[in-house]
């Protein structure tokens, strides 16, 4: 999978963490962007270290979005746990 592949599945994956954990976080483009990009890398991370299944770098694997998503998924609870309450309601 190509540079652009992993910015399309980072933003595809952190605007669907996103929807399916709402709320307000760090908000905008870059920031879901951001966050489903380090959540692909933390999810295929977690599932090759916990779950004995390394990610392929096909576009298009079921595991490789799930694995983004829940890293996704991951990230923005741990957002709203550390900086939750640091903004102004």
């Amino acid at each position: 999978m190509t540079i652009i592949g992993w910015l399309v599945l980072g933003l595809l994956a952190g605007a669907i963490a996103k929807i399916l954990l709402p709320g307000r976080d760090p908000g905008g483009l870059i920031g879901t962007t951001l966050i489903g990009i380090v959540g692909a890398f933390v999810g295929g991370w977690m599932s090759s270290r916990w779950l004995d299944r390394p990610i392929d770098a096909d576009f298009f694997d079921a595991a490789t979005w799930g694995a983004a998503i829940g890293g996704s998924l991951v990230l923005l609870i741990i957002y709203r746990v550390l900086f939750g309450h640091s903004r102004s309601r």
